[in-house]
């Protein structure tokens, strides 16, 4: 027997199935906070434990509270090359009115929010990583509100939001940028506002290697974080009507991901003497930052090669950031920062126009000159600007009102029992 669809059906199954899609992807995208929750935890001493699994729980709560309260306004609303000026506060009740630059999909509103909002959150978890072991708990809490209600939603706007970026031509599919390098910048003020941790640096200068206390919760992590990512990169098509584009992206992640986990493993292993496993799986990172703005836009063999100089990368930025004396205890900035500029720039270099159907243009490599290159540039220097400004000027003044570390006696014995009143290991002796 035949089945006759009518249009209206048609169009309403074709709605949601886009919208489990939709959703399905930012589940996985929340499932990151997991992973963020194990690589930090996993990277730190055992005394800081709590601390860390404390503020990778709470963070999400606070952005979404904050995104929901002004973010998503300020990130899509209409308004001016700038920011968001139309239906600001409060998501607008959850009515799809004036927020044009997002229309492009035709999910429902609160799908739409909560797949932008799972983005949001990620930005203020690469900070908790950067700054981990010394920072202040309700100074870490101030600052993750003041990141994903304002300074993340500004720089958004110009890229997602139909802001002047976004006008000139630049380009970031899934958010090298929009959200690992604003996390990047962000953490880096973070840590030069903070200072390093208490012996991180002998009196002559050199590092003294303070180490993780839980691999195989770093390697869990790691794992959780590749397997969301295939949310976070694919998911980023908000529908499933072009699945040879999803298929693609797909292909594109994973390739990076593996081609920067050989190579960080051959770097670490020529660099450090030692095939490190902190360096492997910072280097899967790596890749997955790399390719998360080009990942629709260049072909299969240009994210490998993206990977591949996304595994060296990091492996090398490490030691880079501890001769400037800026201690990141789990490599944030060498794996969101470093590979979130790297990747946007990599979209100027690999690009192939139409490959999943943005007229991008070509990048430099494929004769498209250097115009795609000069508006990923340009929009590297503009975010990351404004991104560390603003957020050197809030650290800046929590320093000053509240404090942003806490005591020496605190860091030596713990943030658990100093800022919780609690062990993660409770009846365990563990020597960090």
């Amino acid at each position: 027997m035949d089945v006759v669809v009518n249009a209206a059906t048609l169009d309403m199954l074709t709605v949601g199935l886009d919208t489990v899609w939709v959703l399905i992807s930012a589940f996985l995208v929340f499932f990151m906070n997991l992973g963020f929750a194990m690589v930090e935890s996993g990277l730190c001493r055992s005394k800081n434990t709590v601390n860390i699994l404390a503020k990778n729980f709470i963070v999400f709560a606070l952005a979404s509270v904050s995104f929901w309260f002004i973010g998503w306004g300020l990130m899509f609303g209409n308004g001016n090359p700038i920011v968001g000026l139309t239906n600001v506060l409060f998501a607008n009740g959850g009515v799809d009115e004036g927020f044009d630059a997002i229309s492009w999909t035709r999910v429902p509103f609160w799908a739409k929010f909560i797949f932008q909002l799972v983005f949001a959150g990620t930005a203020a978890t690469i900070v908790s990583g950067a700054v981990a072991e010394r920072i202040k708990f309700l100074s870490f809490i101030v600052f993750a509100v003041v990141l994903v209600g304002l300074m993340y939603p500004v720089s958004g706007h110009w890229i997602w939001g139909g802001g002047w970026l976004q006008t000139l031509g630049f380009w970031d599919f899934a958010g090298s940028t929009v959200v690992h390098s604003v996390g990047g910048w962000a953490a880096l003020a973070g840590i030069i506002v903070l200072g390093p941790r208490i012996g991180k640096y002998r009196a002559d200068g050199s590092v003294n290697p303070i180490v993780g206390h839980n691999m195989s919760m770093v390697t869990l992590g790691g794992l959780v974080l590749w397997f969301g990512w295939f949310g976070f990169n694919p998911g980023s098509t908000m529908g499933v009507g072009d699945g040879s584009a999803i298929a693609h992206i797909a292909v594109t992640t994973n390739i990076a991901a593996a081609t920067a986990i050989i190579a960080a493993t051959i770097g670490a292993w020529i660099i450090m003497g030692k095939p490190d496993l902190s360096m492997i799986i910072n280097g899967a990172l790596a890749g997955l930052v790399a390719i998360t703005a080009g990942c629709a836009f260049v072909s299969v063999e240009g994210a490998a090669i993206i990977g591949l100089i996304a595994g060296f990368l990091v492996v090398v930025a490490v030691p880079f950031f501890d001769r400037l004396k800026l201690d990141d205890p789990v490599g944030a900035l060498s794996v969101h920062l470093v590979n979130g500029v790297w990747g946007t720039l990599a979209v100027g270099l690999f690009a192939v126009d139409g490959i999943t159907g943005s007229a991008t243009g070509n990048g430099l490599l494929l004769g498209g000159g250097f115009t795609l290159l000069g508006a990923q540039a340009l929009g590297v220097v503009a975010v990351g600007g404004f991104t560390f400004a603003v957020a050197l000027g809030v650290w800046s003044v929590l320093k000053l009102v509240i404090g942003v570390r806490v005591t020496r006696e605190e860091e030596i014995g713990g943030l658990d029992r100093g800022e919780h009143g609690a062990e993660a290991y409770a009846g365990f002796q563990i020597i960090d």
